[in-house]
Formats: structure tokens, C-alpha cells, sequence
């Protein structure tokens, strides 16, 4: 599932201008589909820019660390918040894997594809080199 600009900018909580400047000046590679938008992979976006809940997390961690010294909590409780953290993680990535997934089955039929097209057009270039006609212009007609 590609991102549209809107759907990029929120997944990553930047701006649509600063999505689209980062497309323009070559950070990001996105192709524009046939609507004219750009089609962002998820795995080109956020190898540049962090998704939110990774953002989020990483803030909330070190929020909680520091609330629950000083509320007295146990240690355990950092613990339990990183395994919290490493799920929204693991979630972002496994994303990211679907997307990468689905980028590979789309470049597999592209190749297939192609490959179907050169066989075909060789025996057509075969048949252009072999050229069997009779030459010249009255045995075209009577020969």
C-alpha cells in the first residue's frame, strides 16, 4: 500500500510541503500515478523520516522513566513500558515489511512480464532477419 501526500505526512506528523520538498529535492524517490499524486512507498518515506509511533514512543519512554523515579515505582515498570514500546515498534515494521513485500510481488510480475514480452518479439526478430520473401518486385505477385 503506497502513501498519498496526506497519508505520508501523517504517518510521519511532518507537513505535506515538507514531504513534498523532500520528494522534489531527490531525499525521497516517489513516482506520480495516474491521478497525477505521488504514490510513496512506506519503506522510502521512513527511511528518511521516522514514523509517528516510533516518535511517540521514544518520547513516552523517557517521560515515563523519569516520572516513575520520581513517583518511587519499581523497576519493573520501565521494563513493562520498554516492552510497550518495542510492540509500537515491532507494529511500524511490520508495516514496513508488508510494504516491502508488496513492492517485491509487484517488481516479480514486472519481470515476468517483460520476460513474456522478449520471448515473444524474438521470433518476430527472427522472422525480419530470416526473411524468406522472393526478391524482386513481379515475383512478389506471380512467383
Amino acid at each position: 500500500m503506497k502513501y498519498t501526500l496526506s497519508e505520508a505526512a501523517t504517518a510521519t506528523g511532518k507537513n505535506k510541503a515538507t514531504i513534498q520538498r523532500a520528494i522534489k529535492s531527490g531525499k525521497i524517490s516517489a513516482p506520480k500515478g495516474e491521478t497525477g499524486s505521488y504514490e510513496i512507498d512506506p519503506s522510502e518515506l521512513h527511511r528518511v523520516f521516522h514514523p509517528v509511533a516510533q516518535r511517540v514512543a521514544q518520547r513516552d519512554n523517557a517521560t515515563m522513566r523519569n516520572s516513575a523515579q520520581q513517583a518511587g515505582l519499581p523497576p519493573d515498570f520501565n521494563a513493562l513500558q520498554q516492552i510497550t514500546d518495542l510492540e509500537k515498534e515491532l507494529a511500524v515494521m511490520e508495516e514496513r515489511k508488508n510494504g516491502l513485500e508488496e513492492q517485491k510481488r509487484y517488481l516479480t510480475d514486472t519481470v515476468e512480464d517483460l520476460r513474456k514480452r522478449l520471448d515473444s518479439s524474438e521470433g518476430r526478430v527472427l522472422a525480419l532477419l530470416n526473411d524468406q520473401r522472393p526478391k524482386g518486385f513481379w515475383k512478389r505477385f506471380f512467383g
